[in-house]
């Protein structure tokens, strides 16, 4: 039986038809934007690694091409094809993704090039690198687009620019955005979609430019601003931010704040800018960030940092680390016990639903606070009637329900995660507790440096295989919210 004969029976399997239409479209989007790293391979001069790199994407459009059109495309996508699609999809982007890294030979090893995918993917910017400088431009470039294009969503951005998908584009965006449910700008999501990306399209371009304007020649600012509105934190440098001037730091602290709100909000708020103190899980996200921001320069101040640099590293760090996207100007694996303590419990908070950071969301925190503070009134005025709301609107029971789930099995998998990466480390005569703690942290929250040896002046490269094999999965748990990766293990969703 020839290969596109086999697909096509599974792909008339109802459930087998939608995971592979999603998964194939997946592969012609990664291919596809694979020939833009090989274009700028070209454009510096590198034609050994656009050659490479322009195989590398052939094979993963050929084979997206032979996955898309050996099965006919279904009339809808169910809530459960939606999740499963995405959570098989990204599980086999991680693995095509590799192809530029092995290719080239930039990272010839199997298991680094799939952590540096799955790291890039998820934007986690956790690197085995210790100079990713030392890359080619084309390399480096694929490195920096991997996250840009994990930040919103590579599957959101076929829905929002091709009607392939549309026919499931708010279940395939419900599985893959950031938050609760998308929030729709229009009636049709395929339009939302094309709105959202447009907004992020607009901020990288604008910060590239300022970015150019200071201390960044182009490449540089076109790479950092793509890292940046993902919220991936993947530099050139080896140093990430530290090497460049004051300007070019406070430019990045700026979009990284705005790269944790919500983009939906950003394109409501473009007529009406008072709509983002109208938000409550906006004050929310601004008082969290401004809090450990002062906390963070009033520590750095009363070790002996001047004022100017106690305020642009307590900010840079606060933003950094809240927003999940990374990068640092500081070694805050070297501060004091109380501020790394601080800085491990910001790394679970996250941005905004709807934003490019990873971690818990103010979202989730809010509906979780509400309901507890709903709670205590409850016991004070027993026979009163009490409505949880947010943004003065009543909040649905399965939203309710749903935040509690979430956090439940969040903290689950940090505990799980902690334990298991534990043991496989202790195995390989490292069992520093520290270390292997943040590590699982900065995994499932998408973050990227840690603490102990996997900070901000180092790296990676001394976590054992199977170790990197576990943190990467933990990427991708936590870049798709859990559930997307929960559901493939469960036998229900494979029942016709």
């Amino acid at each position: 039986m020839k290969l596109t004969s086999a697909v096509g029976w599974l792909g008339r399997r109802g459930m087998f038809t939608s995971l592979l239409l999603v998964t194939g479209v997946t592969a012609m989007a990664v291919g596809l934007m694979m020939l833009l790293a090989a274009g700028v391979s070209l454009l510096y001069g590198e034609f050994s690694d656009a050659r490479a790199i322009g195989a590398a994407a052939a094979v993963t459009v050929a084979t997206g091409g032979l996955l898309r059109w050996s099965v006919e495309k279904p009339t809808a996508l169910t809530t459960r094809a939606g999740f499963a699609g995405v959570g098989v999809a990204w599980l086999m982007m991680s693995a095509w993704g590799t192809l530029p890294y092995l290719f080239t030979g930039a990272i010839p090893d199997v298991t680094n090039a799939v952590f540096e995918t799955v790291s890039g993917f998820t934007t986690t910017g956790a690197s085995m690198l210790a100079d990713p400088g030392q890359l080619s431009h084309g390399i480096l470039f694929w490195r920096s687009l991997t996250q840009w294009m994990g930040g919103m969503g590579i599957i959101v951005l076929f829905v929002a620019v091709l009607p392939l998908l549309g026919v499931g584009g708010l279940e395939l965006a419900r599985a893959e955005s950031p938050g609760a449910d998308p929030d729709r700008l229009t009636p049709r999501f395929q339009d939302t979609a094309k709105r959202l990306w447009l907004i992020y399209l607009i901020l990288t371009c604008t910060e590239a430019l300022l970015l150019w304007a200071g201390d960044m020649d182009l490449f540089q600012a076109v790479n950092h601003s793509l890292t940046t509105l993902s919220t991936g934190g993947f530099s050139t440098e080896s140093t990430s931010i530290t090497g460049f001037s004051a300007y070019t730091q406070w430019v990045i602290i700026v979009f990284m704040v705005l790269a944790g709100v919500s983009f939906a909000l950003h394109f409501r708020a473009m007529l009406n800018p008072r709509r983002y103190l109208a938000n409550e899980e906006f004050r929310l996200y601004f008082l969290v960030v401004a809090a450990a921001a002062v906390w963070l320069t009033i520590a750095l101040a009363n070790q002996g940092t001047g004022w100017e640099q106690a305020v642009r590293e307590g900010v840079f760090t606060a933003v950094s680390i809240v927003t999940t996207t990374g990068y640092n100007t500081a070694d805050f694996g070297s501060w004091m016990p109380s501020m790394q303590l601080l800085v491990l419990v910001l790394m679970t908070l996250g941005g905004m639903a709807g934003s490019t950071a990873g971690g818990i969301k103010s979202f989730r925190l809010k509906v979780v606070a509400n309901t507890a503070l709903t709670e205590l009134r409850r016991v004070i005025h027993p026979r009163g009637m009490f409505i949880i709301r947010l943004n003065k609107r009543p909040l649905p029971t399965h939203i309710i329900r749903g935040s509690f789930s979430f956090l439940a099995l969040y903290l689950f998998l940090l505990g799980a995660g902690a334990l298991v990466f534990i043991t496989i480390e202790s195995s390989y005569g490292s069992s520093d507790l520290v270390t292997s703690l943040s590590a699982v942290v900065a995994s499932l929250g998408n973050i990227g440096p840690g603490l102990g040896e996997v900070g901000p002046a180092a790296n990676y490269a001394m976590i054992s295989p199977p170790g990197k094999w576990l943190l990467s999965l933990l990427m991708i748990v936590g870049r798709l919210e859990i559930l997307p990766i929960l559901v493939l293990a469960m036998p229900s969703v494979w029942r016709k």
